[in-house]
C-alpha cells in the first residue's frame, strides 16, 4: 500500500507532537523526510517507525545502565 506524504502540520496533528520539534528532528536527520526547497514532506508510517525504533533503543540503554 502506498501512503501519501503529508506536510509538517499534518504530521504534527497525526502524531500530537509540536511542529517545531518535528522540524528540528527532520533537519537533524533523526526522522525521515523529503525536503523540497524549504518545504518538508513526511511519510507518517516511516516517521512512526523511526520514532518507535528510537524509543526502543533508549529503553535498552536505560536497562543496560541499571
Amino acid at each position: 500500500m502506498v501512503e501519501t506524504l503529508t506536510n509538517l502540520v499534518g504530521l504534527s496533528t497525526r502524531l500530537r507532537l509540536p511542529p517545531h520539534w518535528l522540524r528540528a528532528e527532520a533537519l537533524a536527520g533523526r526522522i525521515p523526510c523529503l525536503k523540497i526547497g524549504r518545504k518538508l514532506l513526511f511519510n507518517p508510517s516511516a516517521v512512526e517507525q523511526a520514532l518507535a525504533e528510537r524509543a526502543a533503543a533508549e529503553r535498552l540503554e536505560v536497562a543496560d545502565a541499571s
